[in-house]
C-alpha cells in the first residue's frame, strides 16, 4: 500500500511527519535530502516513538576524543529515552530488543490521482470480499465462543480454517 504523506516542496528538511495507515501510526522524517520511515511504536515500552528527539551519531577514538555527526539520524523515545537508528530501526541499549519497524520511502515525481482512484475500485481481484482486494498483511485472529455468561477468547496455537500465514 502506498501512502502520500506530503508534496515536497512542503516537506522542508529536519521535519517529521506522522501518518495513519490504518491502525499504523508511521513517522517520517526528512534529514537533509533523505527520508526515513519508521513505526511510531516503541519496541521497548510501547511509547510513542516518533515524538521523541532526533540526535546525530556521536563517534569516539579514545577518552575525551569524540566526533558529532552533522545530520541526525536517531530518534529517542520521550518515554525512556531509548534511541532507535532511523534507517535499520535497531536500538542499541537494551541488547536483544527487538528493532523497530522501518519502511521504505520514494519520493515520486507525480502523484496521479486519477489513476489511484482508478486502482481503487479496479474490478475485484481473486479472494475480493464485498468489493475489496486483500492487502499484503495478514494478522492473527483467535476463535470466541461463549461458555456459561463469559465471552471466551482462545489464543493457544491451532490451524484455522481459511487462515493465511504471514507476518508484517
Amino acid at each position: 500500500m502506498k501512502i502520500v504523506v506530503s508534496r515536497l516542496d512542503e516537506f522542508p528538511p529536519g521535519e517529521r511527519r506522522i501518518v495513519q495507515a490504518g491502525r499504523r501510526s508511521i513517522g517520517v522524517f526528512r534529514v537533509g535530502d533523505r527520508f526515513y520511515a519508521i513505526n511510531n511504536h516503541c519496541p521497548h515500552m510501547g511509547g510513542p516513538l516518533c515524538l521523541g528527539r532526533t540526535k546525530p551519531w556521536v563517534t569516539s577514538t579514545g577518552p575525551g576524543d569524540y566526533a558529532t555527526a552533522e545530520e541526525e539520524a536517531l530518534v529517542a523515545c520521550p518515554w525512556h529515552g531509548w534511541e532507535y537508528d532511523l534507517e535499520t530501526g535497531r536500538s542499541f541499549l537494551g541488547p536483544g530488543e527487538p528493532p523497530a519497524r522501518t519502511y521504505a520511502v520514494s519520493v515520486e515525481a507525480e502523484v496521479d490521482s486519477a489513476a489511484v482512484a482508478a486502482d481503487r475500485v479496479a474490478s475485484p481481484a481473486a479472494g475480493a470480499k464485498g468489493g475489496r482486494r486483500p492487502g499484503p498483511y495478514v494478522t492473527e485472529t483467535y476463535p470466541v465462543r461463549v461458555e456459561d455468561a463469559y465471552v471466551v477468547v482462545e489464543t493457544s496455537p491451532a490451524a484455522k480454517p481459511g487462515a493465511v500465514g504471514g507476518a508484517s
